[in-house]
């Protein structure tokens, strides 16, 4: 079974992208070796990638003439992708598949097959909806040494709360902090 896992780097003030879509200037103040490494380390453990359309064009425009980034372009491009979207029909980038019907039920049964992780890059409206429906096993953020001002915020629909059970706080020598959590259930007061 595969284990399905958030990864998003966010500010200090909890947004992941700027005020416009790919706003992602800041994304600089995390980058380090280390964070290279543990980003090839990630990509080599995936089965397969998940983005909701907008991070989709995003990453189908850089990666596959993505120059200078090492392992990193070569696992970006092999690994099969599957993109959420009522609107998109024909893929460009090599190894999607396009998926339109309910997310949730959809990612449910990827995760009944493959043996290694499934990622979800960015894409808000569609970690969401997997948060919703419970189907994240881990939850890895990059919190960027940054304070925004504006932007888009990770969660901003109404979810019910959840607790977080903390498995890694890696502190990185550019001032970012990777965290790693697992869904966990919500202390109630005077627990």
């Amino acid at each position: 079974m595969s284990r399905l896992i958030m990864w998003n780097v966010v500010t200090l003030d909890g947004f992941f992208d700027g005020a416009t879509n790919w706003d992602l200037h800041w994304h600089e103040s995390a980058w380090c070796d280390e964070l290279q490494r543990f980003s090839v380390d990630q990509l080599r453990s995936a089965d397969r990638l998940l983005f909701g359309r907008v991070t989709y064009e995003g990453m189908a425009a850089y990666w596959p003439t993505a120059e200078g980034e090492g392992e990193v372009t070569a696992l970006m491009n092999a690994i099969p992708k599957v993109v959420f979207s009522h609107t998109l029909r024909d893929p460009e980038w090599a190894n999607t598949t396009v998926a339109a019907g309910d997310a949730a039920q959809a990612v449910a049964g990827l995760k009944l097959d493959g043996t290694g992780d499934t990622l979800v890059f960015g894409s808000g409206q569609l970690s969401e909806a997997l948060t919703r429906a419970g189907l994240f096993d881990e939850y890895r953020l990059v919190l960027a040494p940054v304070v925004l001002g504006k932007g888009r915020t990770l969660f901003d629909r109404g979810l019910d709360e959840f607790g977080l059970k903390l498995l890694e706080a890696r502190p990185l020598s550019s001032g970012a902090v990777i965290l790693r959590y697992q869904p966990s259930p919500v202390l109630t007061a005077g627990a």
